[in-house]
């Protein structure tokens, strides 16, 4: 996971852009936007982050509040 990624797309496209580069990659299908990773892995770790910072961000919080729950959320599952 690499947060330069995931703000990069938060950035760059809207909620439904990447939604559906989310439902490409899990159908195996090359998604219409970039999308940064090593590998396919990486590439949907990205877009479920952007994602759920984007609908924080429409539900009220700062990006870089968004952007901290997200991580925070992450750290806290894998410990």
């Amino acid at each position: 996971m690499k947060i330069p990624a995931i703000r990069k797309l938060v950035k760059t496209y809207s909620l439904e852009e990447l939604l559906q580069a989310e439902a490409d990659i899990l159908e195996e299908k090359t998604p219409s936007i970039e999308v940064e990773g090593d590998d396919e892995g990486e590439q949907l770790t990205h877009l479920i982050g952007s994602i759920e910072i984007l609908r924080n961000i429409d539900n009220g919080m700062k990006e870089s509040e968004a952007l901290r729950a997200f991580t925070l959320r992450v750290r806290n599952s894998i410990s």
